[in-house]
């Protein structure tokens, strides 16, 4: 690819860029947005961040699914699901989740089995 090619991707793209993220800002004023739409979009980063972390909570290093006892980011992310609806604090659940995954990890209980 030749220079210009590459700086005229770059711009093509932050002008994108730019009119996507301000495009509701100059017309907002004159757009409303329905009251059930509005609701639907209060779950939006809830959904979001569910379907990045859900994944990343069943699947192995080579993409496969593990469900079992033996997969410790599971255990530590049930442990920390239950942590929060008992004690609804969101830096506590944090703490618990990772201290969990840890000492699983870096323990040898799932190298020699269970």
């Amino acid at each position: 690819m030749a220079d210009w090619e590459i700086w005229t991707v770059i711009a093509v793209l932050a002008v994108a860029t730019a009119g996507t993220r301000s495009g509701l800002w100059m017309v907002g004023h004159r757009v409303t947005i329905p009251r059930r739409v509005q609701e639907m979009l209060r779950f939006a980063p809830a959904c979001a961040l569910a379907a990045i972390v859900a994944p990343d909570f069943m699947l192995g290093p080579q993409g496969e699914i593990q469900l079992a006892v033996t997969n410790p980011k599971l255990l530590a992310g049930m442990l920390a699901l239950a942590y929060y609806l008992w004690r609804r604090n969101m830096l506590q659940t944090i703490v618990i989740g990772m201290v969990v995954f840890t000492v699983l990890r870096v323990s040898d209980v799932f190298h020699n089995g269970l």
